[in-house]
């Protein structure tokens, strides 16, 4: 069962701006991304979270538009939905259903599939994935692993262009992090991916360095993974 669109989409972000009171957590900024694995990385704080959430169309901008194939994810969020997916950096967060079989519904029930149309494809997504006991399974059982991947399979089920990831290995081990990487992998969506571990962008055709709410580096992984190192020496240098 094939459940990965056979293309990805545009994203453009114009102006974007994202002020909470006088702190400005983004300001007036400006991407275009074409990649299909493109990365943000930066510290804590930067507003790569909140970049991450706008392109879903979850954060409301000051100022700005942001578009997804085509979409403004923040006005139209029917059209958005079909777009782009995201998944959390906490798991717990995003499950809002008991069970696994209940929590991947979901989402297709909301495109408009009926209850058996939705589990017919929820059924085949977990035997491609050799997880075709999941569907009656407590949530509640699942390592933080397994939450990551049914929030992965939520939101891939409903065939987004656009796939957005925060810190998804957060909290994992190694060995879950690199299952979780074998199912992302051959993705023909575009993957946008948040994380402040420079080695999770070593495969990425595309890195952008985020901090103070603008781009401080935007190129390869190599390039921009350095300047962000060398910036973050400085800084801890400065604050001893």
């Amino acid at each position: 069962m094939e459940i990965t669109p056979n293309n990805s989409a545009e994203i453009e972000i114009h102006s974007a701006s994202v002020f909470n009171g006088e702190e400005k957590i983004l300001e007036n900024l400006s991407l275009s991304i074409s990649e299909k694995r493109v990365g943000f990385i930066g510290r804590n704080g930067s507003g790569k979270t909140t970049l991450l959430r706008a392109m879903a169309g979850l954060q409301k901008l000051n100022n700005g538009k942001i578009f997804i194939d085509g979409v403004e994810v923040a006005k139209d969020r029917k059209e958005a939905i079909k777009k782009v997916g995201i998944v959390f950096q906490n798991s717990d967060h995003q499950i809002i259903f008991p069970t696994v079989g209940e929590e991947l519904r979901f989402g297709l029930t909301q495109l408009g599939l009926s209850k058996n149309e939705a589990d017919f494809k929820v059924n085949a997504c977990l035997k491609e994935y050799n997880k075709l006991e999941w569907f009656d399974r407590s949530i509640s059982t699942l390592s933080q692993g397994q939450k990551h991947l049914v929030c992965l399979l939520s939101v891939l089920l409903m065939e987004p262009k656009v796939l957005l990831l925060d810190e998804p290995f957060t909290g994992i081990d190694i060995p879950t992090q690199r299952k979780l990487e074998e199912y992302l992998r051959p993705l023909n969506q575009t993957v946008v991916l948040v994380s402040h571990v420079p080695e999770t962008f070593e495969n990425y055709e595309r890195l952008i360095w985020i901090d103070e709410g603008g781009v401080q580096a935007d190129g390869t992984p190599r390039g921009v993974i350095k300047k962000y190192q060398d910036a973050m020496y400085k800084y801890r240098e400065k604050n001893i």
